[in-house]
């Protein structure tokens, strides 16, 4: 583990795997940087690549300096592209995607985008949760860790109420609502989980955009997605749930981080 000095003071932990060009890893969720799919992602590429895998603020290692605004997460993202050289390639991984897309809108030096099901909601295609962001604050402030992780289930996945039932006998939910309590910063990044068009127009590096056809709600917001961005690729893993095997990701990934010139 090393650590980089984020603007305000914060250490935010990261592992660096791998030698080649530099490729930085945004994840979301209950999840940090062991215990969430980009440490196996990481794994897997880091044959081609120098993969820079980090705890965001509020998770794992990385510290959680307060009062939290969104506009951290993206100096604690400019300290880590500082300490890797000065531009990466980045992948964001769903609402990690959401982060991605914000980072290379402001300007970071992002020199290739990959995201995977970015969690628009785009009208018509689901409902959007009704007051999603101030719920899950509350119950940070209750310290219902499990709470959030049921409400991140149920209403900003959308998984069905009665396979969120069965996963809360699971042996694994307590591990994962104790780390529950950034899932109010996550949905600080969402807000109303519409997609600001006019932002993401201004996003002129390459960006490959891949999605499964598990949730049709996510498939239109990728495909919305693919028309707003001026440079863009798209690829479909027909066979993969949202919870995407980093083994069916890693070959188109690799693939898209190669041909950067």
């Amino acid at each position: 583990m090393d650590h980089v000095v984020s603007a305000d003071g914060t250490r935010i932990a990261y592992d660096r795997l791998g030698a080649g060009p530099a490729v930085l890893l945004i994840g979301s969720g209950p999840v940090d940087r062991k215990s969430g799919p980009e440490a196996p992602l990481a794994d897997l590429l880091a044959g081609q690549f120098t993969v820079y895998n980090y705890d965001r603020r509020g998770r794992g290692d990385s510290g959680d300096t307060q009062p939290y605004a969104t506009d951290r997460e993206f100096e604690d993202i400019a300290a880590l592209i500082d300490g890797a050289g000065g531009s990466v390639m980045c992948y964001g991984d769903s609402g990690g995607g959401i982060i991605a897309l914000q980072a290379a809108a402001r300007g970071l030096p992002i020199t290739r985008l990959a995201v995977w099901e970015p969690p628009y909601i785009i009208p018509g295609a689901r409902p959007a949760p009704a007051g999603y962001r101030d719920r899950q604050w509350a119950l940070r402030e209750q310290g219902r860790g499990g709470d959030m992780l049921e409400l991140f289930l149920t209403e900003a996945v959308g998984m069905p109420t009665d396979m969120v039932a069965g996963m809360k006998a699971a042996p694994f939910w307590e591990d994962m609502a104790g780390r529950s309590a950034a899932l109010a910063y996550d949905a600080d990044m969402v807000g109303d989980f519409s997609m600001p068009q006019e932002q993401l127009k201004s996003v002129t590096v390459p960006v490959l955009v891949v999605d499964s056809a598990s949730m049709p709600w996510l498939g239109t917001a990728c495909q919305v997605l693919a028309g707003v961005l001026p440079d863009v690729a798209r690829v479909t893993l027909a066979d993969q749930p949202h919870n995407v095997d980093p083994a069916a990701l890693a070959p188109v990934l690799t693939e898209f981080f190669q041909t950067a010139p």
